[in-house]
């Protein structure tokens, strides 16, 4: 493994209803990116926040001598879209990817930084202290459990945003055409070299979390269905050892029928209810997983892109870029269709 040169770095952020933890997040981000010693740029994508996230973001990024580019997306689209949103305004050599919500410390940057330099391809981080409720941690064990048995990459939280992904391993994440995408997975499955750092992890003091139970739910089934078709071959094993164990019960009732007489059957009746339950039950738990799965073909058949970018501003082109559309001290504005 040899060391990796880095020029550049760029941080992406996403952004949703954040208005009040912003102001902080821009300085301490510059801060932290200042001790780096290396260009850098700050890239912020809106995700269709319904407050002044936006309104600040864009004044953020027109100030004079300001290194924030404000990625504005007309609606929400989910904290992944939007991060690949922001992938695809990055030049730097590394590209660091972070939460607003400052649970995750931007002073740790530096960190990363300097463990992805010795040639990492991907350098995760393990949340230590974790301050969030059982409600998320738990859950969040089980996810990281199920990724490693999965993909067989040995991290141990991939529910942390704060890694850094060198520059190819991005442009391979953006070649993928698949509209669910789970980065961090993504990432490791074109990786070679990993690795990871422990970082601080404090409470949230604004708002609440974007995660509630049921995008949690979303998300496990978008894990599931994005890495491996492994449960499509578990489902069959299951349903065919449940088939075995209800001929084999069958063939047991008949005997004892025939051995203890019709009213013993009649007793059971209730248990024959209870296996029928359950084997409906596995029947639509398999049926919610293979449409998971078509749901996914169809919606990459479709081929609709994964967000739209309704507005992008740039104080000034990167020192990296091969032909800077303005001069530094002005601000440029584009918009995509």
């Amino acid at each position: 493994m040899k060391p990796y040169p880095i020029r550049c770095v760029s941080i992406v952020i996403p952004v949703y209803n954040e208005e009040a933890s912003l102001p902080e997040l821009l300085r301490r981000t510059a801060g932290a990116c200042q001790q780096l010693g290396r260009d850098y740029e700050i890239i912020l994508i809106d995700d269709g926040s319904r407050d002044r996230s936006a309104e600040i973001l864009m004044e953020a990024a027109t100030a004079p001598g300001s290194r924030i580019v404000a990625v504005i997306l007309n609606r929400n689209y989910g904290q992944h879209a939007a991060i690949m949103a922001g992938f695809e305004e990055c030049r730097g050599d590394l590209v660091i990817t972070l939460d607003a919500d400052l649970q995750n410390p931007p002073e740790e940057i530096p960190r990363l930084v300097a463990q992805a330099a010795l040639g990492y391809d991907v350098v995760g981080s393990v949340r230590e202290n974790r301050q969030d409720s059982t409600l998320r941690r738990w859950p969040s064990r089980l996810i990281n459990f199920a990724v490693q048995r999965s993909t067989g990459v040995a991290m141990s939280d991939y529910g942390c945003m704060l890694r850094a992904y060198r520059n190819t391993i991005v442009k391979a994440m953006l070649a993928c055409p698949e509209r669910s995408t789970f980065i961090p997975i993504l990432a490791n499955s074109f990786a070679r070299h990993t690795s990871e750092i422990p970082v601080g992890h404090a409470e949230r003091e604004h708002g609440e979390s974007k995660y509630d139970f049921l995008r949690l739910i979303n998300l496990m089934f978008d894990l599931v269905t994005c890495m491996t078709t492994t449960p499509l071959r578990l489902l069959s094993l299951i349903g065919g050892g449940m088939a075995l164990l209800g001929f084999c019960f069958g063939a047991l009732l008949i005997f004892l029928r025939m051995v203890f007489g019709a009213a013993w059957a009649g007793d059971g009746v209730f248990v024959l209810f209870a296996v029928l339950f359950m084997f409906t039950g596995v029947q639509l738990v398999g049926m919610g997983l293979l449409g998971e799965y078509l749901g996914r073909v169809y919606n990459d058949v479709r081929a609709r892109p994964r967000f739209f970018v309704e507005r992008i501003l740039r104080n000034a082109p990167s020192p990296l870029a091969e032909s800077p559309a303005s001069p530094p001290t002005s601000a440029t504005e584009s918009i995509r269709p």
